[in-house]
């Protein structure tokens, strides 16, 4: 049989798919969609490999509705107009709007994302998008408005572990052997949460036996024959995650060298200019952060001058950006203090101000003592004084820890002139 695994167990019923319980379970939002009939216009956004073509074609064909796909990488204005004009003539045949698929949304240029908004808004066709980029720094605004978005995740080990139980029992091809799976963790790690390279591995594995005999599935098994045939493992060509992953772990681990080899692989690769630029924002924040307070500065010029100036020339302000920030110190310290702050409101709820921050535009106000005792900072030396900004249940709780860096410990010897040991500085 030459369909692939990942294609044969392509879930035709809701009943039959796995994961995305927030938007397809019991009372999600998917769900209802499928089941009141009514639809509008969405994109479907998360990782490769976690359902996204599969909702779209589910959804269509539980309302028995007309399907049209294209490919973002290879149509053009003329194929959307064709389509549109070809979903217009379905209408004839059907009071229900034709479902346009549109995978990989996001490498629309705004002239083909703009061909599409009439037929959109005047309900020719209901849209479908699926994007494995923010839909918000990716699409329209104008386009965006009209519809919804839902975020789909990677696949967790549960999910993966019935996936492939399922095909081991259910497929027609592999259910005429005998397998078994002694451990799951080497197919789950090499798939990184996408069902497609989930399948891929798994079908590679069992296609090393021939005959009747018994195929144990193991660990060791599943690495050596991933690794000896990796281009067919990534048979979809996805390696997108991985080339972005090692290019951003490499300028974490200050190697300019690995960084600027894994971007020039982005580049020859066809990857989009200025999705490569984001993620250098994204480090220059949250790995090198204020032990090199410049480095967001250049990663931002970076962005903005790629967009100007676009490739092949994009290429070399992208790599002096790349070796700068492999070259920085690295602090990861607001990054934690962020996500330190977020889990405390996540356990706390909405704790009071304290009133002497409270603002106090009305005299009802200032005499309930909003803003009684407030510290103008200005009136202090050194332009600080030590008034408590905290709720009083959770004062003294320090989120922001100085890194161990030049910089950084400048601010630390500031704060511990103004807090003292409060926070520990």
């Amino acid at each position: 049989m030459n369909q692939p695994l990942a294609e044969r167990m392509r879930p035709k019923a809701i009943k039959d798919y796995i994961g995305q319980e927030h938007l397809v379970g019991q009372g999600a939002v998917l769900n209802k969609i499928l089941e009141t009939g009514s639809l509008p216009s969405f994109i479907l956004w998360g990782p490769p490999g976690v359902g996204k073509t599969t909702l779209a074609n589910m959804v269509a064909e539980t309302q028995k509705r007309a399907f049209f796909s294209l490919s973002a990488i290879n149509s053009g204005v003329k194929d959307i107009r064709e389509t549109i004009e070809l979903a217009k003539s379905k209408r004839f045949f059907s009071s229900l709007n034709p479902v346009l698929f549109i995978d990989e949304i996001h490498r629309f240029s705004k002239s083909q994302q703009d061909s599409l908004l009439g037929a959109v808004e005047k309900g020719v066709v209901t849209l479908i998008g699926a994007t494995t980029e923010n839909p918000s720094f990716e699409v329209i605004p104008a386009l965006l408005s009209r519809c919804q978005v839902y975020v789909l995740k990677p696949l967790e080990k549960h999910h993966m572990v019935k996936m492939i139980d399922k095909a081991i029992s259910e497929d027609e091809v592999l259910k005429t052997k005998q397998i078994k799976v002694e451990s799951y963790d080497a197919l789950i790690a090499f798939s990184g949460g996408d069902g497609r390279k989930l399948y891929n591995g798994l079908e590679l594995v069992v296609n090393q036996f021939s005959g009747d005999e018994e195929i144990i599935v193991t660990d060791e098994l599943v690495s050596s024959v991933i690794q000896q045939n990796i281009s067919k493992y990534d048979k979809a060509g996805e390696q997108h995650y991985d080339l972005i992953s090692a290019f951003i772990k490499s300028m974490r681990a200050s190697d300019p060298n690995a960084a600027v080899y894994y971007l020039a692989r982005m580049i020859e690769g066809g990857e989009d200019p200025l999705f490569i630029c984001r993620r250098m924002i994204i480090l220059a924040s949250e790995d090198v952060g204020l032990a090199n307070p410049n480095a967001l500065l250049l990663a931002n010029n970076c962005f903005q001058a790629v967009h100007h100036i676009g490739m092949p020339e994009g290429r070399i302000v992208m790599s002096q950006t790349a070796v700068y920030l492999a070259c920085s110190p690295k602090s990861n310290s607001t990054y934690k203090a962020i996500n330190s702050a977020i889990e405390m409101v996540q356990k706390t709820g909405d704790k009071s101000v304290p009133l002497h921050l409270r603002n106090a535009p009305t005299k009802l106000m200032k005499e309930l003592g909003y803003g009684l005792g407030y510290q103008y900072a200005h009136d202090y030396k050194p332009g600080a004084s030590d008034m408590e900004c905290l709720p009083d249940d959770i004062k003294g709780t320090a989120f922001y820890r100085p890194g161990d860096n030049q910089s950084e410990q400048k601010y630390a010897a500031y704060l511990r002139g103004i807090w003292k040991d409060k926070y520990g500085y």
